[in-house]
């Protein structure tokens, strides 16, 4: 069930992620549940490491959206070349 789980909560990071995020990404529904997997595992780690939060607060949730947005915007600007 832990599988299935961290399935549904990196579509819903991703989806929201998405939805905040400006401009057109041209990702799929794999893609989108990847990344709010990865924002999750990230903003986890590094929650966790520098003492801001426990596994299973909210905080992990709100940091788990903005980190898929960091990785969205690198995402953007890795796909399209540009540097800025």
């Amino acid at each position: 069930m832990g599988i299935v789980w961290t399935i549904l909560v990196g579509l819903v990071v991703g989806v929201i992620a998405k939805f905040l995020h400006p401009g057109k990404d041209n990702m799929g529904f794999i893609a989108t549940i990847l990344l709010g997997i990865g924002g999750s595992f990230l903003a986890g780690v590094l929650g966790q490491a520098m003492g801001w939060y426990r596994a299973g607060e909210g905080a992990g949730f709100v940091a788990s959206v903005v980190v898929a947005i960091v990785l969205l915007v690198i995402y953007g600007r890795l796909r399209d070349g540009n540097p800025k």
